[in-house]
């Protein structure tokens, strides 16, 4: 009876070396939906439950769903074109339109690159280790992960930092939440119109699908050559990259909202939440929240750059990607290094205020995000890039709802501030 034998193993080792496909793809997915819990990310997350309880936790499932939609597509069009982003934006829109995003996405960029090392600066500030010292070393080391390492090396040493982030979830367990309460909050929700929680569910999308990251998922796809014939695979990845990130999320919230909000302490930064959940939650909790802290802002810092980098270069038609040589891509290797040199001492300058970098940056990136996702949608769509691969009508409506929400968000949080 060997054939029979042979036909009952078979199922198990389809099985096997779907797993070892999806190893070998996996990686771009999951880097890019993690590294956005950076600073600025942890930041706002902290005060979303230090400064609401859990009355917030609810968006972040249909920040999940859009999430995951929008890293689907930039998966999708990186597989089919194997071209990045902005390469497509400058052959469909022109040069100006390609510019001006560019210009937008550079600025916003810089801001969050500045917020990383203002993480890692406060993460170790907690450990006694002073800025001065914390900041340089941090910018060489990512500096040097980059400019001496290949994609493959890099893409292992992120992916080993996503596991890190399992400390939010421990430090989340032991602050002891009120998990009744929780259900209550996610099943019926509140809402609230005032001009500070607009702001802040503003800045939960804007920290949690960034308009950086379609560029970079994209770029990443392309760079590590993923063929048709294994896109299922590559959609695995992003799916599994915004559950992951979107749970660490709600444990950050729910983790502050169960201390601090609970005694009434309000935080404006994320070191402020480490440091104030040594007293309510215990050391070991506020220990775990710091390390995640630094490990969250070293990972960002590596990633925001290089993400930059890719754009630019990208549209301009310069060679890019850390397997190439500093002297076959200097366009690339020169902007990824004036970024984190010039984040880092943007830092060090005394009493600068970083807080509001922080927070700003995560508001603006959702302020932002409407854009590039019309962008998208408009490149998904064309027959003429995507054949049979362009949307289908479920995927634009999520699309266009999260535009018009996103849009209806920003017009209310202005007038708002007008208003007083």
């Amino acid at each position: 009876m060997p054939g029979a034998e042979a036909v009952r193993r078979s199922p198990l080792r389809n099985r096997w070396r779907r797993v070892l496909v999806f190893m070998a793809i996996a990686g771009p997915g999951i880097i890019t939906s993690n590294v956005d819990n950076d600073a600025g990310g942890i930041a706002t997350y902290s005060m979303a439950g230090a400064h609401y309880g859990y009355t917030l936790l609810w968006s972040l499932l249909p920040i999940m769903v859009a999430l995951i939609v929008v890293q689907e597509m930039s998966a999708r069009m990186g597989v089919v074109t194997g071209k990045g982003l902005s390469d497509l934006i400058r052959e469909r829109f022109g040069v100006r339109i390609t510019v001006a995003l560019l210009a937008a996405l550079v600025v916003t960029n810089f801001g969050n690159v500045i917020a990383e090392f203002a993480g890692i600066a406060s993460s170790l500030e907690i450990f006694h280790v002073p800025r001065y010292v914390s900041v340089p070393l941090g910018a060489v080391l990512v500096w040097l992960l980059a400019v001496k390492g290949t994609y493959k090396s890099v893409e292992k040493i992120f992916l080993y930092a996503c596991v890190i982030y399992i400390t939010y979830i421990l430090a989340g367990f032991l602050a002891k939440p009120d998990w009744s309460v929780i259900g209550r909050s996610l099943i019926a929700p509140k809402l609230s119109v005032s001009a500070g929680s607009l702001a802040m569910i503003i800045g939960l999308v804007g920290t949690t699908i960034a308009p950086w990251m379609q560029f970079y998922l994209q770029s990443a796809i392309v760079e590590k050559n993923i063929a048709v014939k294994d896109y299922k695979m590559s959609r695995l990845d992003v799916i599994v990259g915004s559950f992951v990130v979107t749970i660490v999320a709600g444990f950050i919230v729910l983790t502050c909202a169960a201390t601090l909000f609970k005694n009434g302490v309000r935080v404006e930064t994320a070191a402020d939440a480490a440091q104030a959940l040594a007293p309510l939650a215990g050391k070991y909790c506020a220990a775990l929240f710091a390390f995640g802290l630094l490990n969250a802002s070293l990972f960002a810092a590596s990633i925001l750059p290089l993400s930059t980098a890719f754009v630019v270069c990208e549209a301009m038609g310069w060679e890019n990607g850390v397997d190439k040589t500093f002297s076959d891509a200097p366009q690339f290797y020169g902007l990824y290094s004036m970024l984190i040199f010039a984040g880092a001492a943007v830092v060090l300058v005394p009493r600068l205020p970083l807080f509001p970098v922080m927070y700003i940056s995560q508001v603006v990136n959702g302020m932002v995000l409407p854009v590039i996702l019309i962008v998208m949608v408009k490149l998904v769509n064309n027959r003429k890039i995507m054949g049979e691969h362009v949307n289908s009508r479920g995927y634009n409506i999520i699309l266009w709802a999260t535009v018009a929400v996103l849009s209806a968000l920003t017009v209310a949080y202005l007038a708002n501030l007008i208003a007083g």
